[in-house]
């Protein structure tokens, strides 16, 4: 995966597909520790211990259409590349959470990709499943929530065309406004 963005879209995909109501996205830049963390987390069907670590492995999926699932191994190697780790925690029943971490100003790390597409097309591709983004930058923070966005709209749809093209716009002024770099 080229960028940090399609990182997320990957994982939150997977819970999707594991019956997630709730997907909660954050990335926490901090500049004196020269780190940068993501976690996606879900209230989805969650894995026992051997299905986490199958999941690190990059012929494992569960699903029936292909035989290969690379998009955690490939967060995971990600951030091995920038001296970070990747950590998975899950129970069954309980969802799971993600968490990789990034040397922030490493050369190998990703570059944030396109987060504005990213969140708008997660919450309009998948109206039935609430989506959280948080991103903090040092002491700045700027909160996405569908909850909050479908009781302001009021009975129109996420879905439409021109709530969608709003909400990326809206979600790329406010990340500019906290200085994250696009």
């Amino acid at each position: 995966m080229r960028d940090i963005s399609m990182h997320i879209l990957d994982i939150s995909g997977n819970s999707v597909r594991a019956k997630a109501s709730l997907v909660e996205v954050s990335v926490v830049e901090k500049t004196k520790e020269d780190t940068l963390v993501l976690k996606v987390k879900d209230d989805g069907c969650g894995m026992d211990e051997a299905t986490i670590k199958n999941a690190l492995d990059p012929f494992f999926t569960s699903r029936k259409t292909r035989k290969v699932g690379l998009g955690i191994p490939l967060l995971q190697q990600n951030a091995q590349l920038s001296d970070g780790r990747l950590i998975i925690k899950s129970e069954p029943g309980q969802g799971t959470e993600l968490e990789a971490v990034f040397v922030r100003s490493h050369i190998d790390r990703p570059p944030l990709g396109d987060l504005p597409g990213t969140i708008s097309l997660m919450a309009s591709g998948n109206p039935a499943v609430e989506f959280i983004y948080k991103h903090v930058l040092d002491k700045e923070e700027y909160v996405f929530d569908t909850r909050e966005v479908k009781s302001i709209l009021e009975g129109v749809e996420i879905t439409e065309p021109g709530v969608v093209k709003f909400l990326k716009q809206m979600i790329e002024e406010n990340l500019i406004d906290i200085g994250v770099e696009l």
